[in-house]
């Protein structure tokens, strides 16, 4: 049997994607501790965790060379946060989305810990530089914001503070290939970070073409998932431009006139709202029903779907 990895990781908060996390770490072999407020919840989470871990490892999916149990036994939970970040190497929060909320978890930490920590928060849209305001462990703070579902999206994005230290961004970044996820360095922070600023992009001018009347909610769609998706899902925007011509350089001559000319024409930030959410809604619950069975299940269809797609892009990696 592998050996734990050296030096614990914290998880605070044991809703989805505090369990996602405890799941990633425990395939590196990391010690995990799960804190949360009430026994109960955390009691739940570990229960939640073990039979994942079961379901996964029969479904040969289980990362990492421990077994479901092995992983399991790596798993603990906490309800006392001073206990719970003893001898922490990384603290990973993964409380709801509420600015006041998560400063005030970073403020009781900011007073338990050292100075060898690393302090980072799960935070999908929150800026650092709010997130972690006048801490004294500033430089040890980091977002780590990974992708629902994380045990098979592997991306995470990494949005350093103004005043992070480069070594914590280096650590972490490890940290993240160590447990199998791709780490992307964001450089400095920016609204919305970079995956949301992209997956907004694609949504507003799909909005658009929807509400313009030249395209159905339902065809829409299919030009992602039938489309560009499926170039998409194995390599990125600049990529494409490069193998679509001659290189960048080629396809910029080649093309720059007309995707400035198509790019002139987008519309207004769309409202979101009236007549047209109502013809999306319509298209979409035909498709997916929107009562929680219906949901869940396709939910469930979704992430099968990932799982599938993770292992082909495993075998398709160039060597």
């Amino acid at each position: 049997m592998a050996s734990p990895a050296a030096g614990g990781v914290v998880i605070v908060g044991s809703g989805l994607i505090g369990r996602s996390w405890a799941l990633l770490f425990a395939s590196g072999g990391f010690k995990v501790k799960l804190y949360d407020i009430e026994q109960q919840q955390i009691t739940n989470a570990l229960e939640v965790i073990r039979k994942e871990l079961k379901s996964l490892e029969q479904s040969g999916s289980l990362k990492g060379s421990l077994s479901a149990e092995q992983q399991s036994a790596l798993i603990s939970g906490c309800v006392n946060l001073a206990e719970a970040v003893e001898g922490a190497m990384h603290i990973q929060e993964c409380a709801p989305e509420n600015l006041e909320l998560k400063k005030k978890i970073f403020a009781q930490l900011d007073r338990l810990v050292d100075d060898r920590v690393v302090l980072s928060s799960s935070s999908s849209c929150l800026l650092p530089s709010k997130l972690f305001a006048g801490l004294a462990h500033v430089k040890q703070c980091i977002v780590a914001h990974p992708v629902n579902p994380p045990y098979y999206v592997p991306l995470v994005e990494l949005v350093p503070h103004p005043e992070t230290a480069p070594a914590t961004m280096d650590r972490t970044y490890a940290l993240m290939r160590k447990i199998g996820q791709s780490p992307v360095r964001v450089l400095k922070e920016v609204d919305g970070f970079v995956l949301n600023r992209l997956q907004y992009a694609v949504i507003g001018e799909a909005w658009r073409l929807v509400e313009e009347g030249i395209v159905s909610p339902n065809d829409l769609d299919l030009v992602m998932s039938d489309g560009l998706g499926m170039r998409y899902a194995f390599i990125g925007p600049l990529e494409t431009m490069h193998l679509n011509a001659e290189g960048i350089v080629s396809y910029c001559d080649r093309y720059s006139d007309g995707m400035k000319r198509v790019l002139k024409t987008f519309g207004p930030v769309p409202e979101f709202s009236g007549a047209t959410a109502e013809k999306v809604n319509q298209d979409m619950c035909m498709k997916v029903p929107d009562d929680p069975e219906h949901l869940a299940s396709r939910r469930q269809w979704r992430d099968d779907c990932l799982k599938s797609l993770a292992k082909l892009k495993q075998k398709a990696q160039p060597q």
